[in-house]
């Protein structure tokens, strides 16, 4: 049996292992959080956007530049839209989803419908845009419900909004520790303003070499805050260099 924390110690058995945790107990913290911190400062491949379906091209960090379908809960870029709309429009077709072709509905009630269906069917992206239309009408509760079983099943904008609901205490109790949970999952999960968040709760806390490293990931991802904020400390000496230079480098590659 291997410790589930740490991953480094193993035991015979259960037995075993309640009798060595007093022992292990203060390495296996130490070797837990070497581990997160592995896993919390790896550069992310993408965003926590990913890409188009249909053009499979990156999703601007932003997401102005898609929009998410109510009846297949795909994130389509605005250009693979547009031609849709062209084709159908040239063709005098029924406007239909780009992706899985469904009909357009025609109201707000009528997408509202579609999207419940979608969340019957315990989709994670239907789930989290549930949360957000409850949260929007006032319904903090009914939005947490939402976003912590999206967080369930994966969703990282649902972790940063319930980052949001701890940090306010809007229908949960203020939750610092929970607050920085969700904050780094979403993190991991490729959202570049939960690492700016995060940047900032580590510089606020004295801890400046992690503020720094959260915001060149965020700038490797495309993020304008962090290079400014990257800039600022580089002008007062608390950036190298040779690593504001990096992170330039991959800004542009990003927003190119």
């Amino acid at each position: 049996k291997t410790c589930t924390a740490c991953k480094s110690a193993r035991y015979c058995s259960v037995k075993c292992q309640k009798e060595h945790r007093s022992k292990h107990k203060k390495e296996c913290r130490k070797r837990a959080a070497e581990l997160r911190d592995e896993l919390l400062f790896k550069q992310p491949e993408s965003s926590h956007l990913g890409d188009c379906p249909i053009c499979c091209l990156p999703h601007p960090i932003g997401g102005e530049h898609s929009a998410i379908a109510a009846c297949c809960s795909k994130i389509i870029c605005d250009g693979c839209v547009h031609a849709n709309q062209m084709r159908e429009l040239e063709g005098n077709l029924q406007q239909k989803c780009p992706f899985c072709r469904h009909p357009l509905p025609k109201s707000q009630e009528q997408a509202k419908m579609i999207m419940m269906e979608r969340v019957a069917t315990i989709d994670p992206v239907a789930l989290c845009s549930m949360g957000l239309i409850h949260f929007n009408d006032g319904d903090h509760d009914t939005a947490f419900e939402y976003w912590t079983k999206a967080t369930g099943l994966g969703d990282v904008g649902a972790h940063f909004n319930l980052s949001l609901l701890y940090r306010k205490g809007l229908g949960v109790e203020k939750d610092k520790k929970k607050r920085l949970h969700h904050l780094e999952a979403a993190a991991i999960g490729g959202d570049h303003v939960a690492r700016n968040h995060l940047a900032i709760v580590e510089w606020e806390n004295g801890r400046q070499e992690r503020a720094i490293k959260h915001w060149i990931i965020a700038a490797t991802l495309g993020d304008d805050d962090a290079v400014t904020c990257l800039r600022e400390r580089y002008a007062v000496g608390l950036v190298c260099k040779k690593d504001f230079a990096a992170a330039l480098r991959a800004y542009q590659a990003a927003v190119d």
